[in-house]
């Protein structure tokens, strides 16, 4: 019997997942590797020991449900989380991400975010068949205040994405601004999900709101943190707003060992701040260097990453690559990123080799 494969995908999997294009993961073996805004430092040999030993004791033939809600509990206390609210838990961020599309996709409902921002915010709305809105930033990357209530007001969005600091830009937007958007989101009984994947390295959160406003949500991951082989995200928000979304989280979706990995790394989180420290001097030591090269631009930085405009984004970042530094060439993903690249702050030998691989390519 022959099957027409071809024939049988294009009867049963939707026309616009065929049109799509799967998230793109550039082959990093051998490189300098600077382009996912991961913590380039290891844990010290003496803790890759200790978490080696308690890996190696845990009972993998039992389901995680126990050890998951002392994780939970665990980063409860250790995020600060108010007493009226509650924190659940996600395989990444992506997941929570997807499990919020899943949960508001109401009839003509449209989600919204800033433009360019994280593209997991469209593409989760959009396989789960919602409209996005993307409203672009200023030129200088800040959020742009009259577009952004104006399109509130005309949308009424279920819900709006505001990553702080954002990504690929880095930056933490204006704090009357954000505090404008989420009033105008209560006018129109929409929720507000501040993104805040890249805290450990920003002056400021979003736990104030958080406070101050029940239709703001927070979601934090342990990925910046240091563990992004590990696959640990957390949303926050009120008791009876998580208590619905938490329907949807399958029930055992952090395994046994992930669980236990996130746990010793809140016990040793000291260790982990200074990591996060140590990438904080070197991500502004890099700015006034890259600053001093012709004709490459660097914008401010509250992340663990810098974009810099350069004069040939392609051809720069083909010349950093044959000289064996990896980083994102992202001047494709939006006209306000014409010619940029986003250069991950590794450790200090890393960033000597990426200016030197940038100089030698401009």
């Amino acid at each position: 019997m022959t099957i027409d494969l071809a024939a049988t995908m294009r009867r049963v999997i939707r026309q616009d997942i065929q049109g799509m294009h799967a998230y793109a993961v550039q082959p990093s073996a051998g490189f300098v590797k600077l382009d996912t805004m991961e913590n380039p430092y290891r844990l010290p040999a003496h803790l890759q020991r200790a978490l080696g030993e308690r890996l190696g004791a845990v009972a993998i033939n039992r389901y995680p449900a126990e050890r998951n809600e002392e994780l939970r509990l665990a980063l409860k206390r250790f995020a600060g989380v108010p007493d009226d609210c509650e924190l659940m838990l996600g395989n990444g961020s992506d997941e929570l991400i997807s499990l919020v599309s899943l949960a508001c996709d109401l009839p003509g409902a449209v989600f919204m975010a800033p433009l360019p921002g994280f593209v997991m915010y469209a593409m989760s709305a959009t396989l789960q068949g919602i409209r996005f809105v993307g409203i672009p930033l200023t030129p200088d990357f800040e959020l742009d205040a009259p577009a952004m209530l104006a399109a509130i007001e005309t949308e009424k969005p279920a819900v709006l994405y505001l990553a702080y600091p954002n990504n690929p830009t880095a930056n933490l937007w204006d704090a009357e601004v954000i505090e404008a958007c989420i009033q105008a989101m209560a006018r129109v009984g929409g929720l507000v999900v501040m993104d805040e994947a890249y805290q450990p390295f920003a002056s400021r959160d979003s736990m104030p709101w958080l406070q101050r406003y029940p239709h703001v949500l927070v979601m934090r991951t342990m990925s910046k943190f240091g563990l992004a082989g590990v696959r640990i995200g957390y949303l926050i928000g009120r008791t009876a707003l998580i208590g619905q979304l938490d329907k949807l989280r399958p029930p055992f979706n952090v395994s046994v060992l992930n669980a236990e990995a996130g746990l010793f790394a809140i016990e040793h989180a000291d260790a982990y701040a200074e990591q996060a420290a140590e990438i904080r001097r070197e991500r502004d030591a890099l700015q006034p260097q890259l600053a001093a090269l012709p004709g490459v631009r660097p914008f401010p930085s509250q992340a663990n990453m810098i974009l810099a405009r350069v004069p040939d984004a392609a051809r720069i970042f083909a010349g950093m690559r044959e000289r064996g530094v990896l980083v994102k060439n992202v001047s494709g993903l939006h006209p306000l990123l014409a010619n940029c690249l986003r250069l991950t702050v590794g450790t200090p030998t890393e960033n000597v080799q990426m200016i030197e691989a940038l100089k030698a390519s401009l």
